[in-house]
């Protein structure tokens, strides 16, 4: 099967209904927040957001510093900036994309899981380290690892209370599963249940995922040129590995 990306594209409306911006995510940028100044070995007073999808982040983040957001999505980075509108926003492939520029500190939240080869995912890692000041930070925060992957995992998420519109009603549930687990990649199959004025419309949409040791990690990290440091996020109940590093170099 193709994938098909929906959220990025005819689907990108739903997403503010995805997770509370300022419960959920301004919890887990407090964390970032809090790394970046535990390590950081220079003053730090801006922030590039890689894969900044719809701007939830950036939105907590621009509280503590000067965010500008990358991704490769315009209809998320139309709404990163309806919600952020003092901050800057720009289109770029995590890969590839060249500002002239270098920051403090770099976020590579969950996009960072797009990357579905190896390549891919030390190219991106490149970039953001090309973006960084030496003694800036970035942090990096995969969904899943090959030690934290459930095979077959099915989550269920209403709308964040409050943000659907009028009438409307969205359920999320996402499934995730590895057909493969010698490869790199496994897939995430999403349905979104919406409802307007009561009446159902069921959506689908995949994505091919990447999935990499730790080990793998740390290597492709420190190839970079990055000091690299460990820890965890707990959320939800569940506990996510968080890669804070250090361009040393």
């Amino acid at each position: 099967m193709k994938d098909t990306r929906r959220l990025y594209t005819d689907l990108a409306w739903v997403w503010p209904m995805w997770g509370d911006a300022a419960v959920e995510y301004a919890r887990y940028c407090r964390h970032v927040t809090g790394l970046i100044r535990r390590h950081a070995k220079r003053p730090v007073r801006t922030l590039l957001d890689i894969g900044c999808g719809g701007g939830k982040n950036v939105l907590n983040l621009k509280r503590e510093f000067n965010v500008t957001g990358v991704d490769l999505s315009s209809a998320m980075l139309a709404q990163a900036k309806a919600l952020n509108p003092e901050c800057a926003f720009i289109r770029g492939d995590m890969r590839t994309f060249k500002l002239g520029s270098a920051f403090d500190a770099v976020l590579m939240d969950d996009a960072i899981s797009h990357m579905s080869c190896l390549a891919d995912f030390a190219a991106a890692f490149r970039t953001a380290h090309a973006h960084l000041h030496r003694g800036g930070v970035l942090v990096a925060t995969p969904d899943v690892t090959t030690e934290t992957f459930r095979q077959n995992r099915t989550t269920v998420t209403p709308a964040a209370p409050g943000s659907a519109p009028a009438g409307v009603e969205v359920v999320f549930i996402e499934n995730t599963y590895d057909p493969d687990p010698a490869d790199e990649q496994y897939e995430t199959t999403v349905v979104y249940l919406i409802r307007d004025g009561g009446r159902l419309r069921i959506e689908t949409d995949r994505w091919t995922m990447g999935i990499f040791s730790p080990d793998t990690w740390r290597r492709v990290l420190r190839e970079a040129g990055f000091e690299v440091h460990e820890g965890r996020y707990v959320a939800g109940g569940d506990a996510y590995t968080v890669f804070t590093c250090v361009r040393t170099r």
